[in-house]
Formats: structure tokens, sequence, C-alpha cells
């Protein structure tokens, strides 16, 4: 790394500059004119901290359980796609930067790096995302390879009936298509990015999917990968598929892409663990409400029935941690700073990125006045 980082921008900046531009776009895209992504970043900094003095804040608690879990911070290593093409075997390298540290990661899908690959690397079992498709064959076999390495969570996507206009990938060729010169620029921005292309490229398989390579074995493309995941993904999903996934999976289970009072009580009628208040990170619905502007109502609303609440969506720092639990969740999922981190600097820079975030919990906790962030509560916020 050219030069240390120490916020966000700064993550985001060295991984725009090690990765080729089709594959940070990718990354840093949203959905439409990108107003929900906007929205989820600017909601979270509008929320104002109350500040007290003269309090004993020498041991500061920052430690909590997330769905049977314990976790150093309140906070999960969030799933992203193709992790492992952003950096080599980049799903292993951040689930082992999230066990050392003492925090859930949890792998997607449609993952570069399979779920057996990442535990045979790992000690600690990580959480598995499942989207849900048309051949329930196959959703019962990664279900049933997820329980094989031990998978403790479910993490079930439920926001992606149809994929987001997402702009960013038309532009820069991320979608497939575009044809030759599309190709070509593709070719060029990699041979523009050399360590990428040592490191990624010709080291690490960048277009093998390790957890669908089995039914897709054919691909090795974006387009071919595109076109299977059109024919696959299951825009009839309904709540009557959760009773049936609820059948398939033992453990907890819980449903990211909530951001209404409504689907949060059906969630808890269903008898999910838990609920990840979510937009997809500004990916799929444009104009959708920032998660931060949603999350109280569902919290009041979901107040004494037992489900854990997640929130991601423009989480950029520890202060935005703390701002979320004032508002009634019990963690964060985190996305796109990991990624960055991992693009940047690999297992070693979530490492650090990691360690950032507790730095800064732990710093403006004990700045409130708190010494223990299980009493963060709505007081806490400034009017």
């Amino acid at each position: 790394m050219s030069r240390p980082a120490a916020s966000f921008d700064d993550w985001r900046a060295l991984a725009r500059r090690r990765l080729p531009g089709f594959l940070f776009g990718y990354v840093d895209g949203g959905s439409g004119d990108e107003q929900t992504l906007r929205d989820n970043v600017a909601a979270w900094q509008q929320l104002r901290l109350r500040q007290h003095v003269l309090r004993d804040v020498s041991d500061c608690r920052i430690a909590t359980r997330l769905v049977g879990c314990d976790a150093r911070l309140p906070l999960a290593l969030a799933p992203v796609g193709l992790g492992g093409a952003l950096r080599r075997r980049g799903e292993v390298q951040a689930a082992l930067a999230a066990q050392a540290f003492g925090v859930p990661f949890t792998l997607c899908t449609p993952s570069i790096c399979s779920m057996e690959e990442v535990r045979a690397a790992t000690a600690t079992p990580f959480w598995y995302q499942l989207y849900m498709m048309r051949d329930r064959g196959i959703v019962r076999e990664l279900l049933q390879r997820a329980q094989a390495v031990q998978c403790p969570v479910l993490v079930f996507t439920v926001d992606l009936a149809r994929v987001g206009q997402r702009r960013a990938d038309v532009r820069h060729g991320m979608d497939g298509g575009g044809g030759r010169a599309a190709a070509l620029r593709r070719v060029g921005s990699v041979l523009a990015h050399p360590r990428w292309a040592w490191d990624v490229a010709l080291r690490g398989s960048p277009l093998v999917f390790g957890n669908l390579r089995p039914y897709l074995p054919k691909a090795t493309t974006l387009a071919d990968f595109r076109t299977w995941v059109d024919a696959q993904f299951d825009a009839g999903v309904t709540w009557q598929d959760i009773e049936w996934l609820r059948a398939q999976w033992p453990g907890p289970i819980l449903l990211k892409g909530i951001l209404e009072v409504d689907d949060a009580r059906r969630a808890a009628d269903i008898g999910v663990q838990g609920i990840v208040v979510s937009n997809h990170g500004g990916r799929q619905l444009d104009g959708a409400v920032a998660t931060a502007a949603a999350l109280p109502r569902i919290t009041e609303a979901l107040a004494g029935r037992g489900l854990t609440v997640l929130v991601d969506g423009g989480i950029r720092s520890g202060h935005d941690i703390i701002r979320a639990r004032a508002l009634g969740a019990d963690g964060v999922m985190v996305g796109r700073p990991w990624v960055y981190a991992n693009a940047a600097g690999g297992q070693a820079g979530v490492a650090r990125w990691l360690g950032q975030m507790e730095h800064e919990l732990a710093s403006s906790l004990g700045l409130m006045g708190l010494a223990d962030v299980a009493r963060v509560g709505r007081e806490h916020l400034a009017d």
C-alpha cells in the first residue's frame, strides 16, 4: 500500500488504484441514479451523538453476541459477490481476518471461493448467504453443503426478485454485454493494473464461481454467469418459500432486505430468528428509503419479539455502529469497507480496517460518557 489508510475514503482510494475499472465500478456503484446509495451514507451522518463528560470510561465493553455467535464488536462482514475477484482467494483472506479478529464473516452464494475452500482454511465456521433459485434441488444441495461445513447461520436475501438497474455495470462492461468493444476495454483495464493481473487474473481463477461451479461448469465469462443467473434466480419467491426454507435448515435464519414494518412483522410471525434491515447497499430499488431511516420504525415494531435486528447500508465508521445501536439494532453488517480493505491489502488490510472500526467505536463511546455498548439507546442521539 502506498500510504496508510485511516478512513473509509482512504481504503476506497487504495482499492480504486489497484482494481481494474470494471471491478471497482461493480463494487462502488449502485442502481439507477444512485440516490439510495448516497442517502444511505447521508442518513447516518445526519444523526448527532450526545457527549457527556466526567464519567468513568476506563473499562469500555464493546463485545456482544449476534445470533448466538460471539462478536468482538457488534459487526459482521456482509456477503459480497465476486469477493475473490478483487484479491486472490479474497473470501478466504477476509474470513481469516474476521476469524482472527473475532467477528462473523458471511460467504455469499456467488463467491469465487467455495464454502468448502473457505472452511478448509478456517477454524471458525462462517455464516452463509443464499438466494432462492428456481431449481429447488440446487438450493437443497447448497443448504446441505453449508450444513456439512458447519455454517451456524443462514442469511437469506429477499430483495432480489429482479436485478436492479445497475448502470455502472453497463458503463464498465461488467454486465457481460457490449460485445467486442467492451471486452477490449476490460482487457485494457486489466493491462493497466498489472499487480491485480498477476495476483488475481493469472493466479486466482477470478471467474470460477466456487459455490456454483457444479451447476454451471461451462461458464467462463461474465455473460455466461449472467445468463445462468437470469435463468435461475427466482422472481416468484413468496413467504411460503420461507416456510419451506425453515424446513430445510435446522439453524438460525436471517432475512436480509427488510425495509418495511409489515414485512418485519411477517418475518417475526413466520419464525425466523432475525432480519437485516437492508436495501442491498443501494444496488436494487433506487429511491428506496435509507436504512437509517427505516430502522427505528422496524425496531419499535419488533420490540419484545426476540428477533436479532442487524442493519447495513452506508456504515462507514465506528460512529455509525453507535448510531445503529441507538436506533435499536443489535449490530451492523458491513460490505464495501471490508471489500475495499481486502482489495487494497488482503487479509492484513481487512484486519487493519477492523482494528480501526474497533478503535473508533470504543473511543466514541468513551467520549459520549459510556463504558458499555449495550447501554446505547435512543436517548444518546441529539434531537
